[in-house]
């Protein structure tokens, strides 16, 4: 799925666009016990609460493709005869309303969900959508659809004590401490099934989405899809930093990491100015190119791509799974330097006196936890 893909199915959760007629679920202890089922007409409850429920929902469509929201990919013989598969495409065929169906995956999902032993919520609604036919110029055509999108989306929040707050009781004219009771958050995790891809299902993908990209819940993976969990953002920020570390060894200087964080993140700016739907992807081979712009022995940069190869299997990268284009940090034992990344050049590092020391330009002015420094009495000049 792209960005555009998505955003189409985002729109689908207002009352007014929507064709969720109910929504299911259950609420689960923290001992994994079920306390309740929800079988729920949302034309039957007030608007806002409607809102509620289609909020919470629209919340698993959310964040960045390729780091909260991960495709996930069903091998042939899945399709053909997996019981993870069937259990999916019976809850999606039957809309949720084959109540045995919907306690086997409530099962199925409590038994390996690790959620900290807090209490949540499973909340799972099914969506028809009459796809509208898109002309060459982009445009809808609504009167022209020529497929039905039938899909589900499932998502579950963790549900939380509300803290005590005053509140004004009218009848007594005064104000008491009163208590939210227990309240939904949003969603912890959740998924979209079948994908939306080229604006039709797509049976061999589903789109998982986790409000924390370091934090996939690979154990909900590994039982609702049955299929090798992906590799979180986290991981494979730390995966191409070892790669790098490891092939380049000394030559992973100042210089050289500036550079590459300075070009990726070039690359990621004129994507989103672009506004290609397609999430931004890079090769081994396009990083191991950046490398050698930066002065990296071309035997460094080789080593660099084949040990790539080995901790992502040769392919494509998100270069905003790699580097955080919207900082650039200098740490060291004792002291932590921000810079603003348009200015990561500034930063230099040397040798003086036998020593390392990280410079930083200060012609402009320093301040000191906002305090400014109006001078600097014996500061020592080098030549």
């Amino acid at each position: 799925m792209d960005q555009k893909e998505l955003s189409e199915l985002r729109r689908r959760f207002r009352p007014e666009r929507s064709a969720v007629s109910r929504v299911y679920g259950c609420y689960v202890n923290g001992s994994g016990e079920i306390i309740s089922d929800l079988d729920e007409s949302l034309g039957a409850m007030p608007q806002e609460e409607a809102e509620k429920y289609l909020g919470l929902l629209k919340k698993a469509l959310s964040g960045t493709l390729g780091k909260n929201l991960i495709d996930i990919v069903f091998s042939t013989q899945q399709v053909m005869d997996s019981p993870e598969h069937r259990l999916l495409t019976g809850l999606r065929d039957s809309a949720l309303k084959d109540g045995a169906l919907r306690q086997d995956f409530y099962r199925k999902v409590i038994d390996a969900l690790d959620m900290g032993g807090n209490n949540y919520l499973i909340l799972l609604a099914h969506d028809v959508y009459d796809v509208p036919y898109r002309s060459r110029d982009d445009q809808d055509q609504a009167d022209a659809s020529d497929q039905v999108f039938s899909y589900l989306v499932c998502c579950v929040c963790p549900v939380k004590e509300g803290k005590p707050e005053l509140g004004y009781f009218p009848g007594e004219n005064e104000f008491h401490s009163c208590s939210a009771g227990q309240v939904v958050s949003p969603p912890e995790l959740g998924f979209l099934f079948p994908a939306f891809d080229d604006r039709a299902a797509n049976l061999y993908n589903a789109l998982f989405y986790a409000r924390k990209p370091e934090e996939l819940h690979q154990e909900f993976i590994d039982a609702v899809f049955h299929t090798e969990p992906p590799m979180s953002a986290a991981e494979q920020r730390e995966a191409f930093q070892t790669a790098l570390t490891e092939a380049l060894g000394e030559d992973c200087g100042m210089e050289v990491v500036q550079g590459l964080h300075e070009q990726l993140r070039d690359r990621l700016e004129q994507h989103k100015e672009s506004r290609d739907p397609e999430p931004l992807a890079v090769t081994a081979k396009e990083i191991g190119a950046i490398l050698l712009d930066c002065g990296v022995e071309e035997e460094k940069a080789a080593a660099f791509q084949e040990k790539c190869g080995q901790q992502f299997g040769g392919g494509a990268l998100n270069p905003a799974n790699l580097i955080d284009s919207k900082r650039f940090q200098v740490k060291t034992a004792e002291a932590e330097v921000q810079v603003d990344p348009d200015h990561s050049y500034l930063v230099e590092m040397r040798v003086i006196d036998g020593r390392k020391y990280i410079l930083i330009p200060a012609d402009g002015g320093v301040e000191i936890n906002g305090l400014p420094l109006n001078g600097a009495p014996g500061l020592r000049q080098e030549p």
